[in-house]
Formats: C-alpha cells, structure tokens, sequence
C-alpha cells in the first residue's frame, strides 16, 4: 500500500458538471498539481466570462491509499 494523489478532472459547472477523468495516479503531489494546472488552462482571448459553462474544466488533487498491484495501475 502507498500514498498517491489521484487527479480528478471535470467539465461543466452546477448541474452540468461531469467527471471527465479520474485514472490518473501520481506520486508527488506536485507532479499532479502541475497536470492539474495544465488540463485546466485556457489559451487565446477567451475570458472566463464569456466561456460557456459547459466548457469550464475543474482539476483537482485528492490523495489516496491504494495497493498498485491489487488494482493493476501504473503511478507516474
């Protein structure tokens, strides 16, 4: 058994919001932070109020203690 963090990535806001991913292991905190802030950003001019809150991304860390083997994951 080990500590991991667990990124959690949703799309949508309020009753729209959908869990989009949640596969993704870690084990530096850091290092998922660092994805979560990537899978999360947005490029051109578009402002966060102009963008549709269908299309808003939340991404998240959350830790976990999991047994690698038993659930057959691969942690970066």
């Amino acid at each position: 058994m080990i500590h991991v963090f667990l990124l959690m990535v949703y799309l949508g806001i309020g009753d729209d919001r959908r869990l989009i991913s949640d596969n993704m292991y870690f084990r530096s905190i850091d290092d998922c932070n660092y994805f979560a802030s990537k899978v999360s950003k947005r490029y051109g001019t578009i402002r966060l109020d102009f963008l549709d809150p269908k299309d808003r991304v939340t991404a998240y860390c959350l830790p976990k203690y999991v047994d690698e083997k038993t659930l057959g994951i691969e942690i970066y």
